[in-house]
Order: C-alpha cells, then sequence, then structure tokens
C-alpha cells in the first residue's frame, strides 16, 4: 500500500467530497451526533464547496490516491486565509483542509502534503501558511508541531448544534 499525491483537477470534486466527508465521519462520529454529523458534511463537504477551490485559480488542491486502484484516501486545500488571528497579512494563505483517513497515515503523506502547501506558498510571496485545528485533536497538534507550525490563536468552531475549541496555527516560510 503505497498511496500517492497529485494536484487535484476540475472533475475531481466528487472524489473530495466523498474523502473529505469520510474523513471527517472517522475522526468525529465519536463526538457528534448524527444530525450534526449530516448537516456539517452536507454543507462543508458538497462537491460544489471543492469545485469552487478547484476552478479558484487563488486555490491549490491535493488529491492522495491509494495504489493500486487510484481510491481517494484524502487531500489538502490551500486557499487565501480565513482565520481570525491577530495580525493578519494579505499574503497569508490557509490550509482550509489537510485530511488523510488513518489507514494511510503514516506513510508520509501528510508531511508531503504539508510540504507541497509550503512551496506552493512560497511561489506565491506568502510569509506564512495558516490552518484551523480542533484542541482535542492530539495525534492531529503533534504532527503540526513535527512540521514545524506553531500557536498563533484561537477560535470557536461550530458544527451543528455543538461549539469546538480550535487552534488557529501557523507556519512560518521565511
Amino acid at each position: 500500500m503505497s498511496p500517492t499525491l497529485e494536484l487535484a483537477r476540475p472533475g475531481d470534486e466528487e472524489l473530495l467530497a466523498l474523502v473529505g466527508s469520510a474523513t471527517f465521519l472517522a475522526s468525529y462520529a465519536h463526538m457528534l451526533s448524527a444530525p450534526d454529523m449530516l448537516a456539517h458534511c452536507t454543507k462543508q463537504h458538497a462537491p460544489a464547496i471543492y469545485r469552487d477551490w478547484l476552478n479558484d485559480a487563488r486555490s491549490t488542491c491535493w488529491l492522495a490516491r491509494a495504489a493500486p486502484g487510484g481510491a481517494p484516501v484524502g487531500y489538502a486545500v490551500l486557499a487565501p486565509a480565513g482565520v481570525p488571528i491577530a495580525d493578519p497579512d494579505p499574503s497569508d494563505l490557509e490550509l482550509k483542509r489537510i485530511y488523510l483517513l488513518h489507514p494511510f497515515q503514516r506513510f508520509g503523506l501528510g508531511r508531503l502534503m504539508v510540504e507541497a502547501a509550503a512551496s506552493v506558498a512560497r511561489d506565491a510571496g506568502s510569509r506564512r501558511i495558516l490552518l484551523g485545528v480542533y484542541s482535542g485533536n492530539v495525534a492531529a497538534l503533534a504532527f503540526y508541531e513535527r512540521v514545524g507550525f506553531v500557536r498563533a490563536g484561537e477560535r470557536t468552531f461550530r458544527v451543528g448544534a455543538s461549539d469546538f475549541f480550535d487552534y488557529l496555527l501557523s507556519l512560518p516560510l521565511t
């Protein structure tokens, strides 16, 4: 099992939506009600969301695929930043999504996604990449720390009828 990473392109929105909903469900089903999970995935992982990113020249999307077979197992989306931090910069980009199904973690694909995003962000003249992560996601926080992210703020994130506390992280690029 050696997953691969490729640039996503228009037409991949259904695959991105599928793996987005699957990874969100796998990560947070133990914390959310079925109606909250369904509402979140229906809205935040709708193919139209991904289609917009795929068609936006300011955004870059990557798709991780299982080999052999090419089934979607993860993805990342880099787009203009929209997180509430104290010192926003117009050049900031945000890793809006970086998801990888659990069986495909620990193959270096997450690090590869961060490195690809950092390369694109540097080429665009960005000084940093931002992202938000659930404060209770200990494994994700440890991963982001290992690849160089530092805490830059906090926010409340609403999923359905539930509020969650997120850390906002920053990856300096200079």
